[in-house]
């Protein structure tokens, strides 16, 4: 269902891409808007496994340093025939850990120490199979995607307000009220892009959990710590760049003021939480 859900709104992120493109009638702009959007995020997407390593200032870690963690990998990877990413441990001192890598076979999760400091192992094992099932399911690629579209859609606005701004867009050829639908359309766009992306994102936390589930036959260790990250976001705050946000497991950024969980890249932990103890992922093979 997910997975249904998160292609239904690729499909209705690229309708409005369309519906931008026909209504603002710049061609040109939107072209500007795609070849830019492929620039960046494409380098993103390519390079984001040593990006979100480096700011999160993470470290490599050997088998003699941390065996628990190696060994719980290992054991993983294998029962997800994927193969095994590079293991680092971040400074942070918050509870929480992110996959990240442009594929599997260039893969890579990091923890916090924050992690090792608060939760049991069993409880982390949870937390890896849910890092493991995004590198599984290829979700950096599919945010890749929804974020180059959506920021396709906010140059192509941005041109369309700066032109009528500039040289009264096609004022010659529309009235006053299709300049003002035009305006309004160009501010809003990028508005619902964004909303859509942050749907998909959520979605796909969701079938991270249920497939972590599914993968070590119980939905409790991560369960529990879901609960213990929650409470930590919220009490320990972090240093984290807001575009990184979005890889870690649990919004680091949870306790600053005015986050809204209207525009949180992240599902609310108490629906994560239920749905794993009311047993949602059970039906689906792994």
């Amino acid at each position: 269902m997910n997975t249904i859900k998160t292609i239904l709104l690729l499909v209705l992120m690229a309708a409005l891409f369309v519906a931008v493109g026909g209504l603002l009638g710049g061609s040109g702009g939107l072209a500007f808007g795609i070849v830019i959007a492929v620039v960046v995020v494409g380098g993103s997407y390519w390079f984001s496994d040593k990006l979100a390593i480096a700011s999160a200032r993470a470290v490599p870690v050997t088998s003699a340093q941390l065996p628990q963690y190696h060994a719980i990998m290992e054991e993983l990877t294998t029962k997800a025939q994927i193969p095994m990413p590079k293991l680092y441990v971040s400074p942070n001192p918050q509870p929480n850990a992110f996959a990240t890598g442009r594929n599997p076979k260039h893969a890579a999760v990091a923890i916090t120490e924050g992690l090792i400091n608060h939760l049991s192992w069993d409880e982390i094992r949870g937390v890896l199979a849910h890092e493991l099932a995004h590198i599984r399911n290829r979700d950096i690629l599919i945010g890749s995607v929804a974020a180059a579209i959506a920021m396709a859609i906010t140059f192509a606005s941005r041109i369309a307000v700066w032109g009528m701004i500039f040289f009264g867009g096609r004022g010659r050829d529309r009235g006053m009220g299709d300049l003002v639908g035009v305006l309004i359309a160009a501010i809003l766009a990028p508005i619902a892009a964004s909303l859509i992306q942050m749907a998909i994102s959520r979605t796909r936390e969701y079938q991270a959990d249920a497939s972590a589930a599914r993968l070590i036959g119980d939905g409790e260790p991560l369960a529990r710590a879901l609960e213990k990250l929650n409470v930590a976001s919220q009490r320990i705050p972090v240093n984290v760049p807001v575009e990184q946000a979005s890889h870690y497991i649990v919004n680091p950024l949870t306790g600053r003021a005015n986050f809204r969980s209207l525009f949180s890249t992240h599902p609310p932990a108490e629906e994560r939480i239920r749905r794993l103890r009311a047993g949602e992922w059970v039906p689906q093979a792994y």
